[in-house]
This record gives structure tokens, C-alpha cells and sequence, in this order.
């Protein structure tokens, strides 16, 4: 296999949220960490609470980033250190040492009512140093990539688009207690998923429009929602008791182990995903990857990832969204060819290309430094 070009030792990876398992950028480190080192990439995991190399312990995960870490790469200097959250280089170069960074998304600038008033302006300082310093720009999308070109257009040479896998997803059987867990939930056959955070980006309160619209069709179906609380969620989370009070079958199970998680999308006659704005969006192209079929908004960067494979509306189209999932659960023959399409598309994303990807760009960090 090729690997990165006159690297003396192991690449410096950014791992402060490795053992953080409810945070998307948490399973993207492991992941790119796992194929990274299939393909012969030497790492030294640094910042982790526990894990890797260089744990930081009960430090805060920006006091080590900005204190802890530039002491560590001035003492053993790594060819290379990629930060993987978005913004979170040092802020100072360190003598013989290339910088990569990963940028998921610019949510912060342009949503900013959706994240609170101190991380917007953490987001958007250390954003602007870390983008003087970087050699190298990893954007996991197209869009993610022209969002960040349309405010800082002086980065374009250095960036460079490197997708996600979606290949981590493991549709075994459950262990016992596992299958226990989803007896007790005594889930109808068809029901329908949402999964992810509960905040205002993500958009729930769609789904929740079009269950309403159902429902006084006679049309009703249940709506499970998997996903933890977030920034802005109380709004949501206030409605969903009251629509609950009303009637509505509306099944909120929180944060869920992936045995479960990857269990309930499997299962699921349709995943739903109407978020106003994805970076990337793992979660539906998740639901693909098990066969699961799947609805997205036309926001972001869905439509770039799902492809043809699953149909699109507005993010403020509660009529629309409302019409396909009716349509979706009246036609398992249209589902089984939603289910095919999106096999076919999720496997076109794999750990292993990210992997690939990524070491080219350590080569090209390594000669433009």
C-alpha cells in the first residue's frame, strides 16, 4: 500500500473525542483511525479522556488543545497532526510539523441561532487562526467545501473534499438482552424512524407536522425518535408531550448503544431525516446502508450524499413530507426498490476510500509545508 510520503514516525491524530460515543466527529476519529492503520498509517491518538497514546485526563478538551498539545508536538514533533473538530489546530505552527484539519460543517456561522452565543464565537476565532495555519483542508463534502469557500475564498487551493464511510455499520443479530429491550417497546411493524439529536436544525417538528396531517386522515402511523437532547431542543421536546397528551403515538427512546440504534433503523418501514442543514448526514445514508428505506430534506448536503436513492422535500414542506410517507407506507413494492437504490448508494462510501483520501492529502500537507 502507499503511504504518506518521508513520514518518520507515526501521524499526530487528533483523538479528544474518542471516547465521546454520542458525538458524530467521536465516531469518525475511531473510524478513520481503524482504516487508517489497515492501510499500514502509523498513529499516535492524542487528547483522548482515557484512550491512545496521549490521554489529557480530567483536562478540558480546549485547555489541553490550546495549552497541553503544542507542548507535546514541540517536544516529539510528528510530520503531520490532523485535527478532526472543525477548527481545533493549535494555535501556533510547530517548527517541522505539516497541520491537516477536517471540517464537517460551518452550522455555527450559519445558523447561529442554532448553537449558543460562547461556541459561535469560539467556532468563528479559532476557525479563522486555524485556516491561516492548516497545509491541508479535508471538507466531507462538496458543500461543506463551497460553504467554506463562499466566506474564506483564499483557502481553495488547500481544500479538498474526503467523504465519510458508512461501512462501520454492523447489521448483526442483537444479543438477548437486546432483543428483550425491543419486545418491550412493542413496536407495530411499520414504523416509522427518526434518528439524531432533538435540535431545531434537525428539524423533527417536520415529521411531527406530517403525523398531525395523517392522523386527522386516518392516516396515522408511529413515529419513533432515537436521538439525545441538544442545544434548542426544549421547544421540541415540549410539543412532542403535548402531541403525545393529544393521542399521537410518538415513541421518544433517547440516546441508544449502536447494537440498538443500527436494530431500530434496520427494522424500521421508513427513516425520515427532513434536517435544514448536514455537512454530511451519516444517519440516512446509515438507514441505506441496512436496507432501511429513507425520505431527506433538499438542504445541504443530503442531496449530494442519498443521491437518487431517496426522495427529497423541502425542509418547510410539511404537506409534501406528509404525502410521501403515506405514499412510502402504502407501497412496500416502491419501499423494496427505495431498499435496493440505497444499498447500491451507501456502498459507494467506505472507510477505506476516506482512508485513502486522507493520506494523499498527509502527502500534499507534507509538500506544501
Amino acid at each position: 500500500m502507499r503511504r504518506p510520503v518521508s513520514t518518520p514516525g507515526p501521524i499526530a491524530l487528533d483523538a479528544t473525542l474518542w471516547d465521546e460515543p454520542t458525538t458524530g466527529i467521536g465516531l469518525y476519529t475511531r473510524c478513520l483511525a481503524e482504516a487508517l492503520e489497515a492501510q499500514g498509517v502509523r498513529l499516535d491518538r492524542m487528547g483522548a479522556r482515557s484512550s491512545g497514546e496521549h490521554p489529557r485526563g480530567v483536562q478540558k478538551r480546549t485547555a489541553w488543545t490550546l495549552a497541553t498539545l503544542p507542548k507535546r508536538l514541540k517536544d516529539s514533533p510528528p510530520a503531520v497532526y490532523h485535527a478532526l473538530g472543525n477548527f481545533n489546530l493549535p494555535l501556533r505552527r510547530t517548527p517541522g510539523t505539516a497541520y491537516v484539519l477536517t471540517v464537517h460543517d460551518l452550522v455555527p456561522l450559519d445558523m447561529p441561532d442554532t448553537v449558543s452565543t460562547a461556541f459561535r464565537w469560539q467556532f468563528r476565532l479559532w476557525l479563522a487562526r486555524s485556516l491561516m495555519l492548516a497545509d491541508r483542508l479535508l471538507c466531507v463534502s462538496e458543500r461543506t467545501r463551497q460553504d467554506l469557500l463562499r466566506r474564506f475564498p483564499q483557502v481553495e487551493p488547500r481544500a479538498v473534499v474526503v467523504p465519510n464511510g458508512v461501512d462501520h455499520v454492523n447489521a448483526g443479530a442483537l444479543d438477548a438482552a437486546g432483543e428483550d429491550f425491543l419486545t418491550a417497546l412493542s413496536l407495530p411493524k411499520d414504523y416509522v424512524l427518526y434518528a439524531g439529536s432533538l435540535d431545531v436544525r434537525k428539524n423533527v417538528s417536520l415529521v411531527l407536522d406530517a403525523q398531525e396531517r395523517l392522523r386527522a386522515r386516518g392516516r396515522p402511523f408511529t413515529l419513533v425518535l432515537a436521538g439525545q437532547s441538544w442545544y434548542g431542543s426544549g421547544t421540541v421536546e415540549t410539543r412532542i408531550a403535548r402531541l403525545r397528551s393529544e393521542g399521537l403515538d410518538v415513541r421518544t427512546l433517547g440516546y441508544q448503544t449502536p447494537a440498538i440504534f443500527y436494530a431500530l433503523m434496520r427494522r424500521a418501514a421508513l427513516f425520515v431525516f427532513p434536517s435544514r442543514y448536514e455537512g454530511f448526514g451519516l444517519p440516512p445514508l446509515e438507514a441505506m446502508r441496512l436496507g432501511t428505506p429513507t425520505v431527506v430534506s433538499t438542504a445541504g448536503s443530503l442531496p449530494e450524499v442519498c443521491g437518487e436513492a431517496a426522495p427529497a422535500v423541502d425542509p418547510d414542506d410539511a404537506e409534501g413530507l406528509a404525502a410521501v410517507i403515506d405514499r412510502l407506507l402504502r407501497s412496500p413494492g416502491e419501499r423494496r426498490a427505495l431498499s435496493e437504490a440505497g444499498l447500491r448508494q451507501a456502498a459507494r462510501f467506505t472507510w477505506a476510500r476516506t482512508a485513502e483520501l486522507t493520506r494523499a492529502a498527509y502527502d500534499a500537507a507534507l509538500h506544501h509545508r
